[in-house]
């Protein structure tokens, strides 16, 4: 059966900034031919300067939600996009035969320095997952081809 709309699915450990704005991103350029999830392996809060940096960007995920992958053991997932370097190794609670991706983004909150000089880091961040963001949903969702190196 031909599903018309993906589930896609941005995993990270904390699920308070990369992932928080790729889903954004995703949501965004997919256009609703895809549905968007973000989950990690514990709940926190958003991060202020993730909700800033976005802001500027025209998108607000003020609203958005710290959501445990838990929750989604029932989405047939098509997409798993891991975000974080410590992913890698962590079993998901479900079985799934989604195509999962991997790419490491630079953690924003570990950079050290003053609030303008981590404010720069999570900017560098969110440039960085926009522009992955949209190559990523050109070539899984809006072509047939599945497999190129977006680095």
């Amino acid at each position: 059966m031909f599903k018309a709309v993906k589930d896609i699915l941005v995993l990270s450990s904390k699920n308070n900034s990369k992932s928080q704005i790729a889903e954004a991103y995703l949501r965004h350029f997919a256009r609703h031919r895809a549905t968007i999830y973000s989950a990690g392996f514990e709940i926190t809060s958003l991060h202020s300067l993730a909700i800033q940096v976005m802001k500027e960007d025209g998108i607000d995920i003020s609203n958005h939600t710290s959501n445990l992958v838990d929750e989604y053991f029932e989405v047939d997932f098509d997409l798993i996009l891991k975000v974080c370097n410590d992913t890698p190794s962590t079993e998901l609670p479900f079985q799934t035969k989604a195509l999962t991706f991997q790419y490491n983004f630079p953690d924003p909150e570990l950079s050290k320095g003053t609030d303008e000089e981590m404010l720069k880091e999570f900017r560098h961040t969110r440039d960085m997952i926009k522009s992955y963001c949209e190559k990523f949903l050109k070539i899984h969702l809006y072509s047939n081809t599945q497999s190129f190196d977006l680095g």
